[in-house]
């Protein structure tokens, strides 16, 4: 039986055969299809390309704005735009593209799973279309929103403004920026209460995350980049804590990451199940 994607091929079989002591060879033909399909092909699980994404992209798009943020302590990798010109279009750590592989995992493929089964929600049965078009837009505005906060760490935005805004602090004027750029992410691209939750979580979860390699000296955030929170304002947080430097621009970006994990979760979800089903 052939169907899509088999090809037929012929063999033929000599039989020996004897008559009256004489050896007559007899050819038979047989047909036999051969199933050479896509699916025959090993494939990487979804997961496993989710976490293969995250280590190679996550690094490039860190990179973007981490020069003006934090110094690397550990495992430093730096690559210059070129030997005879200062600057860096790269500077990582080692140890930054397992964390990123793992991350993309969780925050794509484990956390808005678990969320969705305590809230669940007709939106989130829909059918999304153009999954590949949209995890490219997705890492696309990441990268943009987080080459917005660079931008706001090297820039006063307030003085750019025609009436100085005094009721805020120039952080969280580029806080508010930030929120605005991250919700109106998820706004064109997702819009499902999961991704929301997943993200906004992830937004405050995420900057508390690094606490540890912080305090064992794996990067520290610039002076200029520090404004310590959410750490400095709480009081049950031991002293030891609330005196590491955290950016609070980094909880938006940690937001814009988890829509692009979320994004790419889905597209390889979906490659995964188109070919279980052909």
């Amino acid at each position: 039986m052939s169907g899509k994607g088999n090809k037929e091929r012929t063999f033929s079989i000599f039989k020996r055969k004897y008559r009256n002591g004489d050896e007559i060879k007899e050819r038979k033909n047989i047909n036999i299809v051969m199933k050479i399909s896509p699916t025959s092909a090993p494939k990487l699980p979804s997961k496993l390309k989710l976490a293969l994404t995250g280590s190679l992209v996550g690094p490039v798009v860190d990179s973007i704005h981490n020069q003006c943020l934090l110094e690397y302590h550990k495992g430093k990798i730096e690559i210059p735009i070129t030997f005879t010109e200062p600057g860096l279009i790269i500077e990582t750590s080692f140890f930054i593209p397992p964390l990123l592989a793992l991350a993309y995992v969780v925050l794509g493929g484990l956390l808005p799973k678990l969320i969705g089964s305590i809230v669940p929600e007709e939106s989130e049965t829909v059918h999304f279309k153009n999954l590949k078009a949209k995890a490219i837009l997705a890492i696309s505005s990441t990268a943009i929103i987080v080459k917005i906060s660079e931008y706001l760490q090297t820039h006063d935005i307030s003085s750019l403004c025609a009436h100085p805004i005094t009721f805020l602090s120039v952080s969280e004027i580029n806080l508010v920026i930030m929120v605005i750029a991250s919700v109106l992410q998820w706004v064109v691209l997702d819009r499902t209460v999961v991704s929301l939750i997943t993200a906004t979580i992830v937004s405050i979860g995420g900057p508390l995350s690094e606490l540890p390699f912080i305090a064992n000296d794996f990067w520290v955030y610039i002076p200029d980049a520090a404004d310590y929170f959410p750490l400095h304002d709480l009081a049950f947080v031991p002293e030891d804590y609330r005196c590491l430097a955290l950016s609070s621009i980094t909880g938006p970006c940690y937001f814009a990451v988890t829509m692009d994990a979320i994004a790419l979760a889905r597209f390889f979800d979906s490659e995964e199940e188109t070919l279980i089903n052909r």
